[in-house]
């Protein structure tokens, strides 16, 4: 290490770092679990206290509301009553309904919370425990729809509000209706329909046996019943549920429980407004979470102190060691003691990578001088094609001077294919040079075949720059030759052609020979040879061009050939991923 190196960039800072940030963010998520732990608990002390609340209210009222259903069925059967429902409408009298009136008194008598008792006739004439304290909406009582949730129970007793619409307290206090079907009980012809109106001094006599003074009863409309009256104003349809529902609310006294669920399937909802206490926090959890964070804290400090002494410093040691190395120029082994295997290990490692380098040193050295001495080999040789060409060109002009023109033209021919056929050592030619090969080929088969072969091209000018991998049209032509035209014994075409197509190369090659067999495509089509397809060499040349191609586009699918036997055979070669192109 160069006294440079600031100590923000050294390793023990960085660790002393690394500790101090852990340490950071365990103490915030100890704050923060404590704090969020704390919160959820008091919440969820705050719902089991509010759902005990309400539990313990709805049954009680449900359980009264039992309780006067019960006496609405011991009033129907009360003679007195029973004989003015019977009663023929013209048999009717207002001493009849006041007798009527009397029997239900006699039964109120023993229960209190009874506002009012309504008893109608089918025919609706009415007999009422209080008529006076009470308006009536009689277009709604001419009406049947008041009726049909009380008929449609069959006789059971249905809790209702405000006496169904059909009558409300002068004075505006609220009611709950219990409603009933009366039917005769020999004739089972129902008779009339009972309202049953409970005071709401019923509900605040339930609040108070509890000691609720945070609770508030009021109807599925919103109307105010008993309670605390402050609640019933955040009520809304959201309540209704079956399930009590809990919700957070802003107060004077600041954030509030907010609770309220139905009772039953009563038209009555109850709401409660629960303060945040300090019950339910789980001082007991908070208490060892503290201890285990003290303890988390003694053991980093303790830990960054050994790292910083016991491994941090004899790194240091051994960066020291290796700089003191590097500014000697040489590459010596260290001679360090560690305190520890790893370390050891490490100052090893260090020494057997001085000593692999070393001896990478002396293979370069050697590989550098093989390199020249190839390099002398290949300019040797490259005066060997030079003279092969000078030799034929002098042959040539002899020829020329001797009146030989035809073997001056095969001369000329001849040179320039082994100009195109070696290309410099080129690899890669564009598809221009690569059919001038293909060309100077058949020109000098020409010179030994005579008539028999007639070539013809039709390269497309957009094609002519695309590369192609060096001799792979003339091995086509090749065996287009002697294995197709020269076996037919009648006069040949050789066809090239050359199109793009969608991005692709498309060069085939036609012959009118004795054409191929399916066997035959399909041995030049295998990846693999066999031992007796290697033995053959009459297809060797054809599959090893189209095994370059694969290889050089990298795909299988790269070659098209149709044949028809003693017609013609036609080879396709398909030249993917040009990316490149040669100037011509």
């Amino acid at each position: 290490m160069t006294e440079s190196v600031s100590r923000k960039g050294s390793l023990s800072f960085a660790i002393r770092g690394v500790f101090l940030a852990i340490t950071l963010i365990v103490v915030s998520s100890f704050f923060v679990s404590v704090l969020l732990i704390t919160r959820e608990e008091r919440k969820e002390y705050a719902k089991r206290e509010a759902t005990g609340i309400l539990t313990t209210f709805g049954n009680a009222v449900s359980s009264e509301i039992n309780n006067y259903s019960e006496l609405s069925r011991l009033i129907i059967t009360e003679d007195r009553l029973t004989q003015f429902l019977r009663a023929d409408a013209d048999a009717v009298s207002l001493g009849m309904i006041n007798d009527a009136r009397y029997g239900i008194m006699d039964i109120l008598n023993v229960k209190e919370g009874v506002d009012c008792v309504f008893i109608f006739r089918e025919d609706m004439i009415v007999a009422a425990t209080d008529r006076v304290t009470y308006k009536y909406d009689m277009e709604l009582i001419e009406s049947e729809a008041w009726k049909q949730d009380i008929y449609e129970a069959k006789g059971r007793s249905v809790v209702l509000l405000d006496s169904n619409g059909i009558a409300y307290k002068t004075d505006g206090t609220p009611v709950v209706t219990i409603g009933r079907s009366i039917y005769d009980i020999y004739s089972q012809k129902r008779t009339g329909i009972m309202l049953m109106n409970l005071s709401y001094s019923v509900f605040e006599r339930i609040l108070r046996q509890h000691g609720y003074d945070n609770v508030c009863l009021i109807g599925t409309n919103g109307e105010f019943i008993a309670g605390n009256r402050e609640y019933y104003k955040l009520y809304d349809p959201s309540f209704n549920s079956g399930d009590i529902v809990f919700r957070d609310i802003n107060t004077d006294s600041g954030t509030e429980l907010l609770s309220g669920g139905r009772i039953g399937d009563f038209p009555l909802i109850m709401l409660s407004v629960s303060p945040y206490g300090t019950k339910g926090i789980p001082y007991g959890i908070i208490y060892v979470l503290g201890v285990l964070l003290l303890v988390f804290i003694v053991g980093t400090i303790y830990l960054g102190a050994f790292i910083a002494r016991r491994i941090t410093g004899p790194v240091h040691q051994l960066s020291r060691s290796m700089e003191k190395n590097k500014k000697s120029g040489e590459l010596k082994k260290l001679e360090v003691q560690m305190p520890y295997r790893e370390l050891e290990t490490l100052a090893g490692d260090y020494n057997d990578m001085i000593d692999h380098v070393n001896e990478l040193i002396d293979t370069l050295v050697d590989k550098e001088k093989t390199l020249r001495r190839a390099e002398l080999r290949v300019l040797q040789e490259q005066i060997k094609p030079h003279f092969l060409y000078n030799s034929l060109e002098t042959i040539g002009f002899l020829a020329l001077d001797a009146g030989a023109d035809s073997v001056h033209d095969a001369l000329e021919t001849l040179g320039s294919f082994y100009r195109n056929f070696l290309s410099k050592g080129d690899r890669e030619i564009s598809l221009l040079r690569e059919v001038q090969i293909v060309r100077d080929y058949l020109s000098l088969q020409k010179l030994r075949y005579g008539d028999i072969l007639e070539d013809e091209y039709d390269i497309a000018p957009d094609t002519e720059k695309f590369v192609v991998p060096k001799l792979i049209l003339q091995p086509l032509v090749e065996n287009s030759i002697y294995h197709g035209i020269r076996l037919k014994g009648e006069k040949g075409l050789i066809s090239i052609t050359s199109r793009m197509k969608e991005g692709s190369l498309i060069v085939t090659v036609k012959d009118t020979g004795v054409g191929m067999s399916d066997e035959q495509i399909q041995k030049a089509l295998k990846k693999e040879r066999d031992e007796n397809d290697a033995s053959d060499a009459s297809s060797f040349g054809l599959w090893g061009t189209i095994e370059r191609i694969r290889m050089y586009c990298n795909d299988d699918d790269v070659v098209r050939i149709k044949s028809e036997q003693g017609e013609y055979t036609e080879i396709s070669l398909m030249i993917r991923d040009m990316w490149h192109s040669e100037e011509v």
